[in-house]
C-alpha cells in the first residue's frame, strides 16, 4: 500500500521518469495525459506510456539497483488518465507536479486542469526549466500553493531537484514539498526566481566552455571529456564548487582569474565581485578561518580527513585507485 497519493500533469518524458521515483518510493501516481485524443489513440499512448515506465525501472533493476521481482508492485502504482478524466487523477493528490511542454499556453491549460480539479490544500509544482515561477505563479488559483520544482534527468537516479518558490509561496507549502523530497530519496535545494536556476546555469558555462576548447583547438573531444571525467567531474562530486574555493584558497582562485582575463583578453574569466570582496578583507577560505562557509570552531584536520576519505571512496568506486606499489 503507497503512503501518498500524487499526480503529475504531463505524461511525456519528465512526468515518466517521476512516476517512476513515486512508485519506487512507495506512492501512487496519476499522470494525467493533457492532449486531447481520441479513445483510440489514448488507449495506445497509455500503453506507450507504461511500457516506457516500466523499461526504466526494469533498466535500474538490470543494474543492480533493486530485485526485479517487485517491479509488478512498482507498475500498480502507476495509472494514466486522459485529460476527460482528469479529475479523478488529481482530486485525491496532496503533491501535483506540472510537465507539459515548456510553451506558455500548455502551462496556462495544465494549470487550469489543477484549479478545475485539485483538492484545495494540493501543492501545484511546475517543472518548467525555462519559465520562472514568479512568471506562472498568476495562472494558479492559489499562488501560495505553487513553486517550481526542477528535476534533472534521469529523475530517478538523480538526486537533486531545484526548488524555486515565488514571494507568494507560502513557507508550510516548501516545508511539506521539501519533506515529501527528502522522503523519496531526493535532494532539493532552494533558490531564487531567476534564469538556469542553478544547475542548468553552472553547466551551460561548463558545457559552453567545454565547446570553446574544441573549437579553438585546444583539446580533442576525447581528451576534453577526459579531463571532466577523472579531474573536474571526481573532485565535484566530493566538494561543492565554493566550497572547493575555500579548500585551495579563494586568494587562488582570484590571482587565477585575473591571469586568465588577461592572457585571453575574455572578462568572462575575471572574478565576480564576491570574490574581490572576499579577497580584500582576508576571507580566503580555510587556512583563514573563513571563506564562503565559516570554519570557526570546526576541527579542520578531521574535516580534511573526511573529505580526502569521500575522495579516496570516489576514486575506488570509479575503479581508479590503486595500492603502493611494492
Amino acid at each position: 500500500m503507497s503512503d501518498a497519493a500524487t499526480a503529475c500533469i504531463g505524461a511525456g518524458r519528465m512526468g515518466r521518469g517521476i512516476a517512476q521515483c513515486m512508485a519506487y518510493a512507495g506512492h501512487d501516481i496519476a499522470l494525467i495525459d493533457a492532449k486531447p485524443r481520441s479513445d483510440e489513440d489514448f488507449d495506445r499512448f497509455r500503453k506507450e506510456t507504461l511500457a516506457e515506465v516500466e523499461a526504466g525501472l526494469t533498466m535500474v533493476a538490470d543494474i543492480g539497483g533493486f530485485d526485479v521481482a517487485v517491479l509488478p508492485e512498482l507498475m500498480k502504482r502507476v495509472s494514466v488518465y486522459p485529460v476527460a478524466k482528469a479529475e479523478q487523477g488529481l482530486s485525491r493528490a496532496h503533491i501535483v507536479f506540472e510537465a507539459v511542454p515548456e510553451v506558455l499556453d500548455a502551462k496556462k491549460h495544465a494549470f487550469g486542469l489543477f484549479n478545475d480539479h485539485a483538492d484545495n490544500n494540493a501543492i501545484l509544482a511546475s517543472t518548467t526549466s525555462t519559465m520562472l515561477s514568479t512568471e506562472l505563479a498568476q495562472y494558479c488559483s492559489d499562488p501560495a500553493r505553487f513553486l517550481n520544482a526542477h528535476w534533472l534527468n534521469p529523475a530517478l537516479l538523480v538526486p537533486l531537484v531545484e526548488l524555486s518558490p515565488t514571494d507568494q509561496t507560502s513557507d508550510a507549502v516548501l516545508a511539506d514539498l521539501t519533506g515529501f523530497l527528502e522522503g523519496i530519496g531526493k535532494v532539493p535545494v532552494a533558490c531564487k526566481a531567476s534564469p538556469g536556476y542553478i544547475v542548468p546555469r553552472i553547466q551551460a558555462l561548463a558545457m559552453n566552455e567545454a565547446a570553446r576548447l574544441v573549437e579553438e583547438g585546444v583539446a580533442s573531444a576525447e581528451d576534453v571529456d577526459r579531463a571532466v571525467k577523472y579531474g573536474f567531474g571526481l573532485r565535484f562530486a566530493v566538494l561543492g564548487l565554493l566550497e572547493f574555493i575555500d579548500w585551495g584558497g579563494g586568494d587562488i582562485l582570484y590571482h587565477a582569474s585575473n591571469y586568465m582575463a588577461g592572457a585571453t583578453g575574455e572578462d568572462r574569466f575575471a572574478p565576480p565581485q564576491i570574490v574581490n570582496d572576499k579577497m580584500k578583507s582576508g576571507e580566503t577560505g580555510l587556512r583563514a578561518g573563513r571563506g564562503f562557509f565559516d570554519y570557526a570552531g570546526r576541527d579542520v584536520p578531521a574535516y580534511q580527513k573526511d573529505r580526502m576519505g569521500a575522495f579516496l571512496n570516489a576514486l575506488k568506486q570509479a575503479g581508479l585507485h590503486r595500492p603502493p606499489s611494492a
